[in-house]
């Protein structure tokens, strides 16, 4: 889908007035991602981690569930940790099962549901087999918070239930023990925390409320040292579930990726070699940024889960065997390969579909046959890319159908389902990303014409041609090392804080050839205004994927004229360092 490219405007001379110590470029940067208040500044552009972490018992119901853990862990009460099976829960696990069987808790375990046979979140089977195991209290991560009939049974069977989440609230909440939900607590300051970063704020009430008993951990950390070694799992989870890095989630992620660029979790540095990210002499290619968990722990860590099982991941992260550690580690990364395959398959056959029947529908559906789960919202994604359009696939496995949905930004799709909870008997989600099972196989008829009606209802009077913001049109002769420090200021980037785009406009291609492996990067060697040559990469450039991508090197030639969109990185070999520009997007320039 080719993006209308919008070049954000410079920030007002008001702006500069009130902030004349910051230079223009990070003053429009700033700007441009909304942070205006000297407070937030200073949070943004330096943040700190004894000024910038807010205190846990800001939560409402911290003290009270901080009391009950203890509890549980001094009469040896049987604990459940029941977590999710993305980056984000299973991080979480991570977390919580670390911190409390270190506090003393022995009568404990994590459940991880499968996401074929147990769905998202907690079930009345998983209920009664916690039933039937006899457990006192149950702990969700990453989950919970639309679980109103399956707390209710723990409920009257004596079982406590915390909830720790993040995800969209329903209207009517959960008869839990206590909730730790930043979307649900006023006091609480950020409400953007992953699910990770929720079960760490629990971590550090519990730390914090023993701490004035002991002077170390039952490991012999100090309570101080063990929290922060836990923040490389923090760094994954906020990155891997994309929530905004602003704010708090900024902050644990800035520090979280120091702790995880020397992690000492074994599962973690064999997943790392296993992606080459570290190589076979220990070194790193390069320092360990929020991208390295984008694109190659995250995706690992969730093939687990999509594939197979997350157990897998959660083993990973928690073994202290180094055999174990490596064989898990071959293991995931198999099966991400795997899921990639299956993945480029599936979706060329959701778009040869969507192609012939429903090109002009303002949401797209497909339904699969016997689609692995894990896999439908990936190729959601696909699709929206595609099209930039909401797009839901199904399908039907254990006689249900179960669903995947991908929004565009001005269309809150959880908001939606949850106008229309009678189709469902399960969902849950984000404004972006939602995932559901229909009450009956009958309703995706239903369920198609209520959400496209949804759809139109809320877009009306929305502008919904996507575009491509960009932060300033500049010269090549510009890009320079300081320009690169000052952009380094604002790292880690993410949701609501992206790598800077720049544009570039009538470029020379002075020499271009498809590179990689497979051929499917390009490589364009340009001139600008200057007789100065720049180097440039393109991701994916050669590569057609399914139609959803234009093969540039056909379509380019030496002497073609361009306009570009890119983002300024380095590119590190042999000790040494070049800046290098990524293409983002460009354009012909023909000639009239």
């Amino acid at each position: 889908m080719e993006r209308i490219w919008q070049v954000l405007e410079p920030a007002p001379q008001s702006f500069l007035n009130e902030h004349p110590e910051l230079p223009q470029t990070v003053a429009n940067l700033l700007f441009h991602r909304n942070i205006k208040e000297q407070k937030k500044i200073d949070e943004f552009l330096q943040p700190d981690y004894s000024q910038d972490v807010h205190d846990p018992f800001l939560f409402s119901d911290m003290k009270k569930t901080v009391s009950r853990i203890l509890q549980a862990i001094e009469k040896k009460e049987k604990i459940i940790i029941h977590g999710d099976y993305d980056a984000d829960g299973i991080s979480a696990s991570v977390i919580l099962i670390s911190t409390l069987k270190n506090l003393g808790a022995t009568n404990i375990e994590v459940f991880l549901p499968h996401r074929e046979t147990d769905g998202y979140g907690l079930n009345k089977n998983t209920i009664q087999k916690f039933i039937n195991e006899k457990v006192n209290l149950i702990i969700t991560c990453d989950c919970g918070i639309s679980n109103i009939e399956e707390i209710k049974m723990a409920k009257k069977n004596n079982i406590d239930t915390i909830i720790t989440d993040h995800h969209s609230i329903p209207d009517i909440l959960p008869e839990a023990f206590s909730i730790i939900h930043p979307k649900i607590d006023k006091n609480y300051p950020d409400k953007g925390l992953s699910g990770g970063a929720v079960a760490f704020k629990l971590v550090q009430g519990l730390l914090k409320t023993q701490q004035q008993k002991n002077k170390q951990l039952l490991d012999g950390q100090t309570f101080e040292a063990f929290e922060k070694w836990l923040l490389d799992m923090v760094a994954i989870a906020t990155v891997g579930d994309m929530v905004p890095l602003l704010g708090e989630s900024r902050t644990l992620t800035k520090y979280g990726l120091i702790v995880l660029n020397k992690t000492r979790r074994i599962g973690l540095q064999k997943l790392l070699l296993q992606s080459r990210v570290i190589q076979e002499n220990g070194t790193k290619k390069k320092e360990i940024d929020a991208d390295t968990i984008s694109y190659q722990i995250a995706p690992r860590i969730n093939a687990a889960g999509r594939m197979n099982h997350a157990s897998v991941a959660y083993n990973l992260m928690m073994t202290e065997n180094p055999e174990e550690a490596a064989e898990l580690a071959i293991k995931i990364n198999q099966e991400n390969q795997n899921r990639q395959k299956m993945t480029e398959s599936l979706v060329k056959e959701a778009l040869d579909n969507i192609k012939k029947n429903q090109k002009t529908k303002p949401i797209l559906f497909y339904m699969g046959k016997n689609w692995s789960t894990g896999i439908v919202g990936l190729i959601a994604g696909r699709i929206k890319e595609k099209y930039y359009k909401p797009a839901i696939i199904m399908t039907q496995n254990n006689g249900e159908i179960t669903g995947s949905g991908r929004s565009i930004n001005e269309f809150n799709m959880i908001e939606a389902l949850q106008e229309m909870p009678e189709l469902f008997s399960k969902f849950g989600g984000h404004p972006a990303a939602c995932g559901f099972t229909l009450k009956n196989n009958n309703l995706v008829n239903e369920l198609q014409e209520k959400l496209i009606n949804k759809f139109i209802e809320k877009t009306t009077n929305k502008d919904t041609t996507p575009k491509m913001l960009i932060d300033a049109e500049i010269d090549l002769d510009d890009v320079n090392w300081e320009l690169f420090d000052t952009l380094d200021k604002f790292k880690p980037f993410g949701q609501a804080n992206e790598k800077p785009k720049y544009l570039a406009r009538n470029l020379t291609i002075l020499d271009l050839e498809p590179v990689g492996k497979d051929k499917k990067h390009l490589r364009i060697i340009v001139k600008h205004n200057s007789h100065k040559i720049r180097k440039t990469i393109g991701w994916n450039l050669c590569n057609e994927n399914n139609g959803c991508c234009i093969d540039w090197s056909k379509k380019l030639k030496i002497g073609d004229k361009i306009d570009m969109v890119f983002e300024i990185d380095v590119n590190q070999w042999n000790g040494n360092r070049e800046l290098q520009l990524t293409i983002i997007d460009l354009k012909k320039i023909t000639s009239s």
